[in-house]
């Protein structure tokens, strides 16, 4: 078990590298087992639910690697079709290798997906999908098996889920005729996703928009592709420099993917500019004279992401008013609150969605423990703003989702440590 000790109040300073966005890689990865050779996909983050996945297609018996940030992935070794189960009950995204062992492989048996405990989040929609695209599925208690290749047609998904319309997607690429997805996520990181199959070889169109229409191709060809930056990182650590009113670079961002983040920080009275970065943009924080209340409800993209509600909130304890935050996704995320009250904030949960936070509030560093990776998040902002010492116990559950998170902080100015 692993923890950070942060000493606070941090004021940061200097530039912060944002990695890749692990919601894109994580579903790039699997992608690449449906090429008939091998792909590079570059910019990957080195977090655990990455080494996680690679697992999982190496106990496929593909050949595959991952160092400096680049995963290389030959599939012509592949000769199972049955997903390791420790390591698929420790990543609820593996649910997305589904469909790309279908396309390619027309069978794939998977044990039930594991991952961060933040509410109810079944399967039952990748399995209402694969049912319409003709495919068997036989439930055996702890895991399932699925049988037959997909077949092109009209897909209505029962909500805009994204892993179920990557799942659409990646299912289908190989399979003749005509698919239309309807009620499909419009999140960037499937934009993404579609931008690397369709160098591969693959004609998808209306990635990123809730219509998508893909003509089925013979085969796909491997591929080099740059993962897009992470959004919420960027979010995560913009919200944290305007929380500790600091003056920080970060970059690369997408700002289109963050405008409705953006927007809201304006309106709460934070100060920052957006500029040319290379291929990219960056965002300079300046700093304000206090940041106003403002509340939220999260939403599917473009709305107000659901991963970045954690940490919203505890920012919110630094503004001037009543803040009312709306989970509409998750009725299980607000588990970081408690970890929060035990350091002073006082924190109303309202309902199983509803939260209401007065401030500006005074925090002080104590003992906590993080409960998954975006409530860990939370936290880590938590112990910046706050007076003394915080140790943040089982890390490793931020270590899923964002890179080098003490190494960043640490270039910023921030007293943290990382203790194994």
């Amino acid at each position: 078990m692993s923890k950070y000790a942060i000493f606070g109040p941090a004021k940061l300073s200097g530039k912060v590298n944002i990695s890749g966005a692990k919601n894109a890689a994580l579903k790039l990865i699997p992608a690449a087992i449906l090429a008939s050779s091998p792909s590079k996909i570059s910019n990957v983050p080195n977090i655990i639910d990455i080494e996680k996945m690679v697992h999982i297609i190496e106990g496929l018996g593909a050949k595959i690697s991952f160092e400096n940030n680049q995963v290389s992935i030959d599939p012509a070794s592949i000769n199972t079709t049955d997903l390791k189960e420790e390591y698929v009950k420790k990543l609820r995204g593996s649910v997305v290798l589904v469909g790309p062992m279908l396309a390619k492989y027309g069978e794939v048996k998977l044990a039930q997906p594991g991952g961060c405990l933040i509410g109810v989040r079944a399967i039952d929609d990748h399995l209402d999908l694969f049912s319409q695209l003709s495919v068997q599925i036989d439930n055996k208690g702890d895991h399932y098996v699925f049988r037959g290749k997909p077949k092109a047609g009209d897909v209505v998904l029962n909500k805009l889920s994204v892993t179920a319309t990557e799942n659409a997607i990646m299912a289908t690429v190989l399979s003749p005729g005509t698919t239309h997805i309807h009620v499909a996520a419009a999140e960037p990181e499937i934009a993404d996703l579609a931008n690397f199959l369709n160098a591969m070889g693959a004609k998808i169109s209306g990635a990123g928009t809730h219509d998508i229409i893909i003509e089925g191709v013979n085969k796909l060809t491997g591929a080099s592709y740059k993962v897009m930056p992470d959004r919420i990182e960027a979010g995560t650590y913009l919200l944290a420099a305007v929380a500790t009113n600091s003056s920080v670079e970060i970059s690369p961002i997408i700002p289109e993917h963050m405008s409705i983040v953006l927007r809201k920080l304006e309106r709460c009275g934070a100060k920052f500019k957006i500029e040319k970065s290379d291929e990219y943009f960056k965002i300079i924080t300046h700093k304000h004279d206090g940041i106003q209340s403002l509340s939220i409800d999260t939403r599917t993209y473009p709305g107000f992401p659901t991963d970045l509600q954690s940490v919203y909130a505890v920012f919110s304890t630094q503004s001037h008013g009543l803040t009312k935050i709306f989970e509409t996704l998750y009725e299980g995320r607000y588990g970081y609150v408690e970890e929060v009250k035990k350091m002073g904030a006082e924190i109303n949960v309202e309902t199983a969605h509803v939260i209401s936070i007065e401030g500006p509030q005074k925090l002080q560093g104590t003992k906590i423990n993080a409960l998954d990776i975006r409530g860990g998040a939370a936290l880590v902002l938590a112990a910046l703003i706050a007076d003394g010492q915080t140790e943040i116990d089982n890390i490793e559950l931020i270590e899923r989702g964002y890179e080098n998170m003490d190494k960043k902080l640490k270039l910023l100015g921030v007293d943290i440590k990382l203790i194994r």
